[in-house]
C-alpha cells in the first residue's frame, strides 16, 4: 500500500512539472506574439501615413488643368521615366516640393494598358508605396495616361 501511495505521489509531481512547462512556454510565446503584433502595427501606419501624402501630390496634380494638360502632351513613346529629359519639369518640380522630407519620391507616366514600374528607386530599398491617378483629356481626341508615383523613406 505505502508502494502504491509512492508511486501515486512520484506521478503528481510529474504531471505538476509538465503543466509549469506548458503554461511556461505559453507565457513566453503570447509575450513574443504581443511584441511582433506591436512592430506590425506600427509597420501599418507608416504606411498608411505614406499612402496619404502620395494621393495628396497626385490629386493635386489630377486637378490642375495645366499639370494634366502636361502630362496628356508629353511626346510619344510611352512610358516616360522620371530620369527621361521628356517628363515634364512642372510635374517634378511639384512632386519634389509637395513630397514629405522624410520620403524619396519619382514618377513615371504611362498609357492606361501599360504596367509601371521603376528602377530609380535602387536594389537596396527595403519597402517601395506606389500609388497611381488617372489622366484624361478629352479635346481633340481622348487621350488617357496614367502618373504613377513611387515613394521609399529616406535612410
Amino acid at each position: 500500500m505505502v508502494r502504491i501511495m509512492r508511486s501515486i505521489i512520484r506521478n503528481k509531481n510529474g504531471w505538476i512539472e509538465i503543466v509549469e512547462a506548458f503554461i511556461a512556454v505559453l507565457l513566453i510565446a503570447g509575450a513574443v506574439l504581443l511584441l511582433l503584433n506591436r512592430a506590425n502595427n506600427q509597420k501599418s501606419e507608416v504606411s498608411t501615413s505614406i499612402y496619404k501624402a502620395e494621393l495628396s501630390i497626385l490629386r493635386e496634380i489630377q486637378s490642375n488643368d495645366t499639370l494634366r494638360a502636361s502630362i496628356i502632351l508629353a511626346p510619344e513613346p510611352m512610358p516616360i521615366d522620371w530620369s527621361d529629359p521628356r517628363f515634364p519639369a512642372e510635374i517634378k518640380n511639384r512632386i519634389i516640393i509637395r513630397a514629405p522630407s522624410y520620403l524619396s519620391c519619382v514618377g513615371k507616366i504611362c498609357n492606361m494598358n501599360q504596367t509601371c514600374l521603376t528602377e530609380e528607386a535602387g536594389e537596396n530599398e527595403e519597402d517601395i508605396y506606389s500609388q497611381s491617378v488617372a489622366i484624361t483629356s478629352i479635346l481633340q481626341n481622348v487621350t488617357y495616361r496614367k502618373l504613377n508615383l513611387f515613394c521609399w523613406i529616406e535612410q
